[in-house]
């Protein structure tokens, strides 16, 4: 096919190209406007595809430029462009892809993969085969351009070239691929060993035939001298090792001393994809066997790896102590994720709520140093996470070797190696917590001294590690460790370096929730500093502040409801809120923060909560009507309902925290219309904080709520969909609320729900909290209505009681329990076959109430009497003897 340009066209397009380079934002716009122009002519990307492959007087960036600009049209017009034009490009790349610059390869290897991805392999039969073909081409640039693109291709489309569609072409690749691990240049060798990798995770047929010759190979190239192959060599043993660890087996112990080689490669990118191996392997059976031997030399290899590199020192100005007067830069700050309301049970064995479901590894990350330069995956993270699943693995039996180094570390000379020292005291904490105690009354006043180092790194990581170790501290006498721990970290919060800022405060919040109530004595002195801190801090450490004042909150609850306290904390609060505008993202944390506050003061927050309230009511408002603005309109924007959403659990805060006081502000507002609103809506997360709220408001003014019943209660059911977890949560919990409070009405509404609960309390798996929550709300349907939940006694009781025998004694549990004896009562036959469960669930109460109490020996006795003395000595016999103990002592049966 032959096609020539127009010299006048030509030309145009070159000085758009050249334009189009130009730093200038309004030259920009006008070249974007000028192309936009050009896409309307048909051959406008012959004119670029020709730029690309045949103008080889022009410059480089501009011809490559010229390629990324008709990938991104193919990519946007793929489909409509005419088949001569999108033929005579194919036929063009084919025959650049062994260019002589570098740079014009790769543009045509992305061009390449573009076409391929958007048309589909099989609309272009010929690539593969002229790929692998170019392989065997004497001319290096033939040969390396048309790996590159296969190896994009690899990356693209690995599902699809171990398909049957394709008639599998991976059987001729990759036997065609590991010819190439011995050739002469590294970087064909680097591409032959990354194409391959493409394909471990996915376990494909033409990889597995082929997986000992591969692995041969691997072995073959691991001491190569580019860094590249090598980290090629370590990314693909640690997927081996998740994918084939039975071909792995019996070279095991020559791959961990090559990973131990590679862990401290010169080459950072080598020594990190390495260190990845420490962390798959943890998560291995066998780790601990065959790791055992070799604990001793990776140790000191990867506390090594933690300390910062002189890169890291610059990019993390860590030679600039005070930055607290700096303002931030707004790209600096990491989008935060609000957490909605989820309605749990404290359990017996959990101290805390235990509800939030964190995870740790996100804690140990962020932690550590995160900086926006400097919040990628590096060695020192990768180190630090290593140790730390290490740790996990081993327990104290890592001590031994761990301690030495930590003395050798902890107290030296060098604040750099001093520093990854006590970043690896943090990282052991969670594993070795058993080992650790006898030397933590050494340790922490050390690292408590620790804290007013002269460099800010040091403070900061400090911060962190003492994080980790909380739970011990808060468990000593107080004057020992935890005063003065609170005293320095008060401080730091304080610190004129906006890093150690913002650990301390991230530290002070663990030390919140792990101390709670412990912390009351101190209250006045910790309310003064955040107070403090709020006047001083720079806008990204603002928002870690308000966490940490929310979370002090939580912890203390309504020990925090004292004039002098509310007098310290509220009015900095008010000034932030009265500053900013609706649509300021900032205000999210201080609504959440808020949120926390109104529940912990109650009553104390009454004389704050008329504007709070309102404005909540005005943010769900401005994003419903954004929502149905748009709808009819696609140019509006869709709403950021993250708005709605921490507005609708400000309004619960409020709700549980004032109680029959919100009653006035219910009954001036539309909140009812919108909640209706919200429970439709098809975000997940507006639905799981509307019946939160529901839920509150019912308790706390339901006159307001009645009403709307008829409306509400089919809402409710259909989103008993145990699918979304937390969205079913709540809403089973505001059923139940509701139930306790319409009594024998909502007889007309319970076949609504039913059906769905059961399913909910016998479907495998179902989070623990799920569980309690739909046995305590069966439980009060049963109260309210049991003629007509009785009957199916047989379907749900057995999982009724293990679901609700490890609650604590609470007035959800009473009104659950209640339930259940005035259903036995109704059909005492329903609970023969599971009557064992029965009883273990009653004697998980510490002290019933008297009434209670009663209604349950009444039920054992006329069991007892029902099958006769014989029998029940019998049955009794089948029990644990605790549980028999139990029985006797608290229902003298």
């Amino acid at each position: 096919m032959t096609w020539e340009p127009q010299g006048e066209g030509l030309q145009q397009i070159i000085a758009i190209l050249k334009e189009s380079q130009s730093p200038d934002t309004a030259t920009q716009m006008a070249v974007q406007m000028k192309l936009e122009e050009f896409n309307r002519y048909p051959d406008f990307n012959n004119y670029l595809i020709y730029v690309l492959t045949k103008l080889k007087t022009e410059d480089e960036p501009t011809r490559s430029l010229s390629g990324l600009i008709l990938k991104n049209n193919i990519r946007m017009h793929g489909t409509t462009l005419q088949p001569e034009i999108v033929e005579y490009i194919k036929h063009e790349c084919l025959q650049a892809v062994g260019d002589a610059s570098p740079l014009i390869r790769a543009t045509v290897g992305i061009l390449i993969t573009t076409i391929a991805s958007n048309g589909g392999l099989h609309n272009w039969p010929q690539l593969l085969p002229s790929l692998c073909e170019m392989l065997d081409n004497q001319d290096y640039n033939v040969c390396e351009g048309a790996f590159s693109a296969l190896q994009k291709i690899c990356e693209d489309s690995a599902e699809i070239l171990d398909s049957a569609a394709l008639n599998r072409p991976l059987n001729i690749m990759i036997p065609k691929f590991l010819e190439y691990f011995k050739h002469s240049s590294p970087k064909i060798r680097s591409h032959a060993i990354a194409c391959i990798n493409q394909f471990i995770i996915n376990r494909s047929q033409a990889l597995m035939l082929n997986i000992d010759s591969f692995i041969e190979n691997l072995f073959h190239l691991s001491s190569d001298e580019d860094h590249e192959v090598r980290k090629n060599v370590c990314h693909g043993l640690v997927m081996l090792l998740e994918v084939r660890m039975d071909r792995l087996m019996p070279h095991m112990s020559q791959i961990i001393e090559y990973m131990l080689l590679r862990t401290q490669d010169t080459d950072e990118g080598v020594a990190l994809e390495a260190s990845e191996f420490w962390l798959s392997l943890a998560e291995q059976s066998i780790c601990k066997d065959v790791l055992a031997p070799y604990l001793a030399q990776l140790a000191p290899v990867l506390v090594r790896g933690m300390r910062y590199s002189e890169v890291d020192i610059i990019l993390l100005k860590g030679n600039v102590e005070e930055d607290d007067m700096v303002p931030d830069r707004e790209e600096d700050i990491r989008p935060r994720f609000h957490k909605s309301r989820a309605h749990t049970i404290r359990s017996t064995q959990e101290g805390g709520a235990g509800a939030t479901g964190d995870d740790d590894d996100d804690e140990f990350e962020d932690g550590m140093d995160d900086d926006s330069s400097l919040s990628e995956w590096n060695l020192r993270k990768c180190s630090a996470a290593a140790l730390d699943v290490l740790a996990n693995v081993f327990r104290e039996d890592c001590l031994p070797v761990v301690l030495p180094i930590l003395k050798e570390t902890l107290f030296h000379q060098e604040w750099v190696i001093k520093e990854s020292g006590v970043l690896a005291l943090g990282a052991i904490a969670e594993g070795c917590m058993q080992g650790m105690i006898q030397h933590l009354p050494e340790l922490i006043p050390y690292l408590i001294s620790c804290l007013s180092d002269k460099k800010a790194l040091v403070r900061s990581i400090t911060c962190w590690t003492l994080s980790r170790y909380a739970n011990w501290v808060v468990n000593q006498p107080h004057d020992q460790y935890l005063k003065p721990l609170m005293e320095e970290l008060l401080k730091r919060i304080l610190d004129s370096n906006k890093r150690v800022q913002e650990a301390a405060c991230s530290a002070f919040a663990t030390l919140e929730e792990e101390a709670c109530t412990e912390l009351v004595p101190y209250l006045e002195y910790i309310l003064k500093t955040l107070v403090f801190a709020f006047s001083k801090y720079q806008h990204k450490n603002l928002l870690i502040l308000y966490d940490a004042v929310g979370t002090l909150a939580d912890s203390v609850g309504h020990h925090l409801n004292k004039p002098q306290y509310i007098d310290i904390l509220m009015p900095p609060l008010i000034d932030k809120w009265n500053l900013l505008k609706d649509d300021d993202k900032d205000l999210f944390p201080l609504l959440e923060c808020l949120s926390s506050i109104a529940t912990a003061l109650q009553s104390g927050f009454l004389p704050y909560c008329d504007p709070v309230y309102r404005r909540c009511i005005s943010l769900i408002e401005q994003t419903i009507n954004q929502e149905m603005l748009c709808k009819q309109n696609q140019t509006y924007d869709h709403p950021d309902k993250e708005r709605m959403i921490v507005a609708l659990d400000l309004l619960s805060g409020l709700a549980e925290g004032l109680d029959r006081h919100i009653e006035t502000l219910v009954a001036n507002s539309n909140i009812m219309h919108l909640l209706y609103q919200c429970m439709q809506d098809v975000l997940p997360e507006v639905r799981q904080s509307s019946f939160a709220l529901l839920g509150d408001l019912t308790k706390a003014c339901f006159p307001h709520v009645h009403p709307f019943m008829a409306d509400f209660f089919p809402i409710l059911g259909q989103n008993l969909n145990p699918d979304f977890i937390s969205v079913c949560n709540n809403a089973t919990w505001a059923i139940g609320e509701i139930c306790m409070k319409l009594g024998e009405e909502t007889k007309q509404y319970i076949r609504l729900v039913l059906s769905d609960l059961f399913i909910i309390i016998n479907r495998p798996n179902t989070p623990k909290t799920l569980l309690e929550n739909t046995a305590i709300t069966i439980g009060r349907l049963g109260y309210v209505c049991p003629v007509e939940v009785a009957p199916y006694l047989p379907e749900f009781v057995r999982q009724w009681c293990t679901s609700l025998r490890h609650i604590r004694d609470n007035d959800e549990k009473d009104s659950a329990f209640r339930g259940m004896c005035h259903m036995i009562t109704v059909n005492p036959a329903g609970v023969v076959a599971d009557f064992i469960f029965f009883c273990d669930a009653i004697a998980s109460w510490v002290n019933p109430p008297e009434d209670l109490h009663q209604m349950i020996q009444k039920i054992l006795h006329g069991f007892k009497t029902q099958v006769g003395e014989e029998n029940w000595r019998r049955f009794v016999e089948q029990f644990p003897p605790t549980l028999a103990e139990r029985l006797t002592t608290m229902y003298n049966i």
